[in-house]
């Protein structure tokens, strides 16, 4: 059912994951090409937030800062599994890998390395203080209009 917290909360963690992905970009070395990296993270947090935020609302502001940062996690998580599997599509097409396990192994072995990556300062305080505020906003927005 569509309510107003959830496309308050859908915004705000669509903001948190393009902010995000701008921080994550600004770790990298200059000259990586990122292609459709910003649009699709800004969909991933659009549907964290509308899913995962927006049924979490109308818990209290307690509730909604232990929400907030969860979806900022859950954020992250579906990132890797899709830039991952992205990563290793591209691998295959160039024929890297001897076989389909092979494959699907070194999905695991391209999430660590991006996790590696985002073990910075900026990216963190990012996703933390984005999935505070998110969290708060959605659950003001669900006692304002609902």
């Amino acid at each position: 059912m569509p309510t107003f917290s959830k496309l308050i909360a859908a915004v705000a963690f669509a903001a948190v994951a393009l902010f995000s992905a701008q921080a994550f970009m600004a770790a990298h070395p200059d000259g990586v090409q990122y292609g459709q990296f910003l649009p699709f993270s800004t969909l991933i947090g659009l549907l964290c937030g509308w899913r995962i935020m927006g049924r979490a609302t109308g818990q209290g502001y307690g509730a909604a800062l232990g929400s907030g940062v969860k979806t900022s996690a859950m954020i992250v998580v579906w990132a890797l599994i899709v830039f991952s599997i992205v990563l290793m599509v591209r691998k295959a097409f160039r024929k890297r890998y001897d076989g389909p396990m092979e494959a699907v192994v070194d999905i695991f072995a391209l999430a660590l390395e991006q996790v590696q990556l985002m073990l910075n300062a900026p990216f963190l305080l990012t996703l933390l203080i984005g999935g505070l505020l998110g969290g708060l906003i959605s659950e003001w927005a669900r006692r304002r209009w609902e």
